[in-house]
């Protein structure tokens, strides 16, 4: 089988590829510079320049693959204050992969997020998004538009990939949480620090989306979350001994100064059950939890990557 893969050379695309490759697939991956390219040449993908605003590319890719799996988000340009801009451009690149791939029963798998669900309880692969005008929740009506395309022909599948996807070279929310500790002297949290969020390896959630491109029911929601919800607190508490500063409340009016980017997240709670996911697709997630991970040390590291979260925080 052939598989087109838009976001190959992002952080979890990097390891997408080399999943499916190592299953037997041919990729093809979109690259949008010379470097994303010769990354994917190295790994013994097939290239096609371009960006998710090409539709034609897209249109053509998608027509001569078995297969579509879309990671790609504008996030450089969502955070440089026009995050509707980027989400409608994504809607549009979803359209385009539905009409493309209509009434031929191909499989399109779409990584979306959390955003909309309710907050302070498990949430379940059932649970359906409250979209209303926010720009941010634009995504969230992309990723249940994606969902009808069942009903033309399209075995359709939406991945809710957790907010803290972690792993050797991580540089999205983990990552920020220990530059604000590093630069502050502090590890902090807010409130009493008992909000979740929901976490998975790198390496486990590539092997979800290969499972969801080879057998995912049409319709089906899955859910990226290894890490049911692990407590804000219990991640601070981990930075704060490994880098031997103390652990505190970060009061409402300095989380601002203190998480920087990071701080209209801090306090979200996000529970997500991943039962009907392992039972529907039998995944497994092998690989270390998110505390486990940060105890291995290699976050902690002088020469890790700087953290770039904010293209990454856009899944929501």
């Amino acid at each position: 089988m052939r598989i087109f893969v838009t976001g190959a050379t992002g952080y979890i695309g990097s390891a997408l590829v080399p999943e499916l490759i190592e299953a037997g697939y041919q990729v093809v991956g979109l690259a949008r510079s010379d470097a994303s390219a010769a990354a994917l040449t190295a790994t013994g993908a097939e290239v096609i320049r371009g960006t998710i605003d090409d539709l034609e590319v897209l249109r053509d890719a998608a027509a001569a693959s078995d297969g579509v799996i879309h990671l790609a988000f504008k996030g450089d340009v969502a955070f440089s204050g026009d995050y509707e801009g980027a989400a409608e451009a994504d809607r549009r690149a979803v359209d385009t992969f539905g009409d493309t791939l209509a009434g031929s029963d191909r499989p399109f798998v779409l990584a979306s997020g959390f955003i909309g669900l309710p907050p302070g309880r498990v949430v379940t692969e059932t649970d359906v998004p409250t979209i209303d005008d926010s720009p941010f929740l634009i995504r969230t009506a992309t990723a249940q538009a994606a969902l009808t395309f069942a009903s033309r022909g399209v075995r359709s599948s939406v991945v809710r990939v957790s907010p803290t996807v972690h792993g050797e070279g991580d540089y999205a929310w983990v990552p920020g949480l220990i530059a604000a500790a590093r630069a502050k002297g502090v590890s902090g949290y807010t409130g009493t620090g008992t909000n979740h969020w929901p976490a998975v390896h790198r390496l486990d959630i590539a092997r979800l989306f290969r499972l969801a491109v080879e057998k995912a029911p049409a319709g089906s929601v899955l859910h990226g979350s290894a890490d049911e919800g692990v407590a804000l607190r219990d991640i601070a508490e981990v930075i704060g001994r490994h880098l031997n500063v103390p652990v505190t409340s970060v009061a409402p009016e300095a989380a601002a100064e203190h998480f920087t980017w990071l701080a209209p997240f801090i306090g979200l709670d996000i529970q997500a059950s991943n039962t009907l996911t392992r039972e529907l697709l039998d995944w497994q997630p092998t690989h270390p939890g998110l505390l486990e991970d940060l105890d291995k040390g290699h976050y902690f590291h002088t020469d890790a990557p700087a953290h770039r979260g904010r293209a990454e925080i856009t899944r929501g």
